[in-house]
């Protein structure tokens, strides 16, 4: 039995994963950090305050959390799955220093076919990133804060893993050409959509196009679980989503 500890228990992706947790074996949510008190499950409103045993930490907050996530886990020398996203260098170097005492999985986005969309663009990157144009769209509901998305900049860094010379622009208006190196990433924030990303490869007289959309936040909750399993049992080191896969 893997015994979870969430934080961002009562928000969206909280609950999505209390809910699924409980219909499997082999899992169950012990606590959970947030500032809304679950129904159902311990709540904490302070990391500090943490005294409840648990195997597994998993983060769906906010990056302003991480100092309080990360002492925690260093505290109890308990692995952790970050999917949070929007973090900046110095947070990506605080989680980097974590991983050398714990097991990190950090992934912006916890879904089996994202990942798998990752490797695809990687691979028709390599293919076609000579002669092709490269743009990514990502779209998501008007309450996420961060853009562009987690998953918007892991799908470009899997295009440079291919074209060398990308030079990443965010959005585009005025009257300048576009550049051969330019990978460009638009940001779309409207209504309940729950995540869609497209990477279009765009040719002389043809565009190959490679896409994911989530239709519930189920898949990010199922991904979530498979990662804490994977987690659990590794040795300190940071991992990611398509090491659990």
């Amino acid at each position: 039995m893997t015994r979870l500890f969430l934080c961002g228990i009562s928000g969206k992706m909280g609950r999505a994963i209390v809910d699924l947790a409980s219909s499997r074996d082999g899992f169950t949510v012990v606590g959970g950090l947030d500032i809304v008190p679950h129904p159902a499950i311990r709540t904490y409103t302070r990391a500090a305050d943490v005294d409840c045993d648990f195997d597994v930490l998993v983060d769906f907050s906010r990056p302003e959390l991480l100092p309080e996530i990360i002492a925690l886990c260093s505290r109890l020398c308990k692995p952790a799955v970050l999917a949070s996203t929007g973090y900046t260098d110095d947070e990506l170097a605080l989680i980097d220093a974590l991983s050398h005492k714990v097991a990190v999985l950090r992934s912006g986005n916890m879904s089996v076919g994202v990942n798998l969309l990752m490797e695809l663009v990687e691979r028709a990157a390599a293919a076609l990133s000579a002669d092709f144009d490269i743009e990514i769209i990502e779209k998501h509901h008007n309450q996420k804060a961060d853009a562009p998305s987690g998953t918007a900049l892991m799908l470009a860094e899997a295009v440079g893993k291919a074209k060398a010379d990308m030079r990443l622009r965010y959005g585009r208006q005025g009257k300048d050409k576009r550049k051969a190196e330019e990978v460009t990433i638009h940001a779309v924030r409207g209504g309940t959509i729950v995540g869609e990303h497209d990477v279009i490869f765009a040719g002389d007289d043809e565009i190959v196009t490679l896409s994911h959309t989530a239709l519930s936040r189920k898949i990010f909750a199922s991904g979530a679980l498979r990662a804490a399993e994977f987690i659990s049992a590794r040795p300190a080191g940071l991992y990611s989503m398509r090491d659990a896969l």
